[in-house]
Formats: C-alpha cells, sequence, structure tokens
C-alpha cells in the first residue's frame, strides 16, 4: 500500500538510540564551558532550591532550546526526544565531577530521574520563581519600571561575563553603545498598551557595536516610553564594561535627546571613561526649526559617503547643514562643552495639491524654505568630525543594533514571552539575550570572520541542524556525522580552537 503520491515512504528506525538531529549543537555548549557560563550561573543564579533541576541546568536548557529552533518553554518536550544529544548533554554534566559531587546531584532527586532536560513545567516553575509578585503595579498612562528581581539580575550578571570572555579573547578598546528598545507584541492579560496602540512590552537593550554583543537589557511594559530614564540604564550599561575598553561612544535616536543625558556625557562626569563622545536624534521643535530656516542657502552640502571602499563618494537625495542653534539647557559657560547641531533636508519629491498643504499630516517633521518643502532631521554631537562623518555614523545604528532585535524575537524565542508576570517574562528575555550573545561568541571567538554576520536560520542549516548518531567508544561519547558534510572539518577546526582556548593559548 504506497503512502503518498511520490516514490518514498517512512518508516521507523528499528534502532532509535543515540540518533539526533542536532549533531552542531554540542559545540555551543563547549564554547559556554570554556567561557565559564555554568559557573557564573552557579555564582549569580540562586533561583533553585535544594530539590529537583539546579539553576545549571534550566538556565543551560532554555538557552540550548533557543538556540536549537524552539520557541516556546513547551518545545523541551522535542528536545528531550532527541536521544542523541540528551546523552552528550548527560555525559557533559557529569564531566569532572567527583564521586562525591555526583551522590550529591543524585540526593537532590526523591526519585531516580529520567530525564535530561527540564520538562515544561519544572521550567514554568522557575522563570514564575523569577517573578516578584509584589511588584505588579504597572497601570496604563502610568510609567514605572520595575526593579529587576534578584533572579534577573544574576542573569545579567552572567551576561556580563560572557562579554569579558569574549573581550579577553578579541579585546577592543573602543565601545560604541547604541541604545535602542524594541516592542514585543502581547495578548497577554497583563501587558499594557503602547505608543502604536496594541498591548505590548518594550525592553530597551544597549547593543555594543564592536563586539555585536546585547552589553545590556532592561525589560519594561508597553507603556514605558523608550526615553525613561536613559541615562541610569546607560550608567548601568557602563558598569558592565569589561577591562580594557578605554573609550566609549554612544548613539541614540530622539529618545536620547534628554538635557541630564547628553550634559553628563559631555561634561565627562564618569569616573572611568570621562567624556563620552555621541551623536544623537534630536526633536525638530519650532525653535530648531527656526534655526534651520536661518542657515543660508549656500550653506547646504550634498550628504556623501563613500562606496565599495575604493574612495569614490555618491550623494544621497539629502543635504546637511550645521546649525547655530543654542536651546536654553545648553548654557553659556566659557568653559563648558560644545554642543554641535547638524540638520539633515530632503527634498519631498510629490507636492501637496493646491489647497491640501495646510490638511496635510505627515508621520516626519517638515519644513518650507524658499517654497519647497523638505524632510527634516537633526543631530546633536560632541564630535570634531566632519558633519557628514557624524550623520552616516549615527545612521550606521540602525543596521546591527535593530538587527539584534529581529535576531532576539524572531530567530530566537524572544518574541513568544511565555508568562502574564512581569518577572517571569523578564527572565525569559534575558535567557534570549544570553543565547544570542553565546551565538555572536562562537562566530566571532571561534569560527572567525566568514561565520560573523550570519543569521541563526543559516547556522540551523549549515551547522547546528546536523543529522548524526551518537555511540559510546573507548568508554567516551562519539558524535558520527556524515564524512561528506562540509560541517565536520568546521567543527573539529572549532573544536581544536577551544581546547586552545580552554588551556589559556590563543585560538
Amino acid at each position: 500500500m504506497p503512502q503518498g503520491v511520490l516514490p518514498f515512504h517512512y518508516e521507523a528506525e528499528k534502532s532509535g538510540s543515540g540518533m539526533t538531529a542536532l549533531g552542531g549543537l554540542p559545540l555551543y555548549l563547549e564554547l559556554a564551558q570554556v567561557a565559564g557560563v555554568p559557573a557564573s550561573i552557579r555564582r549569580h543564579m540562586l533561583v533553585a532550591g535544594s530539590q529537583g533541576w539546579d539553576d545549571v541546568q534550566v538556565v543551560m536548557a532554555l538557552v540550548l532550546l533557543q538556540l536549537a529552533g524552539g520557541e516556546a518553554v513547551d518545545d523541551l518536550r522535542l528536545l528531550e526526544h532527541d536521544a542523541g544529544f540528551t546523552a552528550v548533554l548527560r555525559a557533559v554534566e557529569e564531566h569532572g565531577q567527583t564521586r562525591r559531587q555526583r551522590k550529591a546531584a543524585a540526593r537532590r532527586w526523591r526519585k531516580q530521574r529520567t530525564r535530561a532536560v527540564p520538562s515544561p513545567s519544572a521550567a514554568f516553575r522557575y522563570l514564575d520563581a523569577c517573578h516578584d509578585p509584589e511588584q505588579e503595579t504597572a497601570q496604563q498612562g502610568q510609567a514605572t519600571i520595575p526593579a529587576p528581581t534578584a533572579a534577573v539580575r544574576g542573569l545579567l550578571q552572567v551576561n556580563r561575563d560572557l562579554l569579558a570572555f569574549v573581550q579577553r579573547c578579541r579585546p577592543e578598546r573602543v565601545a560604541t553603545l547604541d541604545m535602542d528598545a524594541t516592542l514585543i507584541e502581547s495578548h497577554k492579560q497583563q501587558a499594557l498598551f503602547c505608543y502604536k496602540h496594541y498591548p505590548a512590552y518594550q525592553p530597551l537593550n544597549t547593543y555594543w557595536a564592536e563586539q555585536g554583543t546585547t552589553l545590556h537589557t532592561e525589560f519594561r511594559d508597553g507603556n514605558v516610553p523608550a526615553g525613561h530614564e536613559q541615562l541610569r540604564v546607560l550608567l548601568e550599561a557602563l558598569d558592565l564594561l569589561p577591562p580594557g575598553v578605554v573609550q566609549v561612544r554612544h548613539r541614540s535616536d530622539t529618545a536620547g535627546y534628554q538635557q541630564e543625558l547628553l550634559r553628563y556625557c559631555a561634561e565627562g562626569k564618569h569616573p572611568r571613561f570621562g567624556v563620552i563622545e555621541f551623536a544623537i536624534g534630536v526633536d525638530v521643535t519650532p525653535a530648531f526649526k527656526a534655526a534651520v530656516a536661518e542657515v543660508p542657502e549656500a550653506e547646504w552640502q550634498p550628504l556623501k559617503r563613500e562606496v565599495d571602499g575604493d574612495g569614490r563618494r555618491l550623494a544621497a537625495e539629502q543635504e546637511w547643514a550645521e546649525v547655530c542653534f543654542v536651546p536654553n539647557w545648553v548654557g553659556h559657560h566659557k568653559d563648558g562643552p560644545t554642543y554641535r547641531f547638524l540638520a539633515v533636508r530632503e527634498s519631498l519629491a510629490q507636492r501637496p495639491l493646491p489647497g491640501l498643504a495646510e490638511q496635510l499630516t505627515l508621520p516626519f517633521p517638515t519644513i518650507t524654505l524658499q517654497e519647497q518643502q523638505y524632510k527634516l532631521h537633526g543631530v546633536v554631537t560632541n564630535l570634531v568630525w566632519p558633519g557628514d562623518a557624524v550623520i552616516w555614523w549615527l545612521r550606521e545604528r540602525c543596521g546591527k543594533s535593530e538587527e539584534i532585535h529581529s535576531i532576539l524575537k524572531e530567530d530566537l524565542a524572544g518574541g513568544v514571552l511565555p508568562s502574564g508576570r512581569f518577572g517571569a517574562n523578564a527572565a525569559w528575555w534575558a535567557i534570549t539575550v544570553l543565547a544570542a550573545n553565546l551565538h555572536v561568541a562562537l562566530q566571532r571567538v571561534v569560527l572567525g570572520p566568514t561565520w560573523v554576520g550570519k543569521r541563526l536560520k543559516a547556522m540551523r542549516f549549515a551547522l547546528i541542524g546536523l543529522p548524526g548518531r551518537v555511540v559510546s567508544h573507548a568508554r567516551q561519547l562519539c558524535v558520527r556525522l556524515s564524512q561528506e558534510h562540509p560541517a565536520l572539518a568546521v567543527l573539529l577546526g572549532a573544536r581544536g580552537r577551544l581546547l586552545a582556548l580552554a588551556r589559556g593559548s590563543p585560538a
């Protein structure tokens, strides 16, 4: 009896033990071990009690679940049924344990343990334990940010330790920090409406451009504006920068256009980094428009950028100019910092029909100069670079720092929040950030330049989702893959670099 239309059929493998569809996933597990992630979880996470799954087992299971492609806690059931990968997971868990440690691990269980990863119910209980019920005070129309619980703070410290490992392996002296918020639409009853008029949460993330990692994140309700308490968040992010960083630069959209933030950066008040160079979008107020209108037409310059690295400069359909704009908060101290204001204008190709200009509402600020209507943007900076260089540098944040939001919400599982409890969702988001940074660490520290920038879906196709069989040979586990698959050589080379890192040698 044929199974279908085409000439193939499905059968159950008679010897199902040891088969895996995730032959490349143990590489992330090994990187986490070399980077000290399990040890960091033991130091900073004190959520699990003395019975059942410990902190390392739950957090690492959720990290690996997201890297494998799972998008919900319930997908732990599928991970548990990958017999080959769970065999590796058990072997890694027992590796290096003394007899006393093995006995202590066994005493955590009232009955004999049968699973390699936590059940969904156990994971949900763990996430719920990261929530503080006394902080459920958020209200629509009132911007409040609950203080992170000890568990969420612990996850941020684990993330800090991972980034310190990346910095030791590939040190950077400059940290360009891009601060941006992202919306996570949610139909949970507790979710509050965001500025786009749907229920959501709105975490604020600080991206470290040179390392390609998320340095800091703060989970927020959807009704909290992106610019709310940005200076405090920036200071928290600066405290997480590892040794070796000597200079900080900051980029933000108009949400960062705040007097206290700008003055703090420009006046060099930070005890470690001093003056923080910045470029931040400006609110296009009537006063700013008036200053722009006074710029002579001859001072507007075409906005050009270098292309193809060969020195050619092509002009965009935009122009920029330096603006003599001194808002009240700048002050007039002789020795005070200098703030430069730049304007970017773009001619609107289509003019409104006669009589409709006053009724037309556009989703961006505009200005009319010499009977021509322009789209208008502003930038404030303390950089001494040419104005066009400042503008292009600021626009770089719209690339990777916004791409990381897509990775967190779509490639990983940050876009599917597991609970109606704020603290549980905050912990899930922090674990998502940890998974994303572990992925970046594998690309940049272990795999090398040809893998940097590959999206997770490409990594899953080329490296993570490798079919194979896990067998025991000479008292060791062996992950057998097809010898013709090009990923085999990649895995062997990566493991050699990880071994060198573990021994303290350059990768």
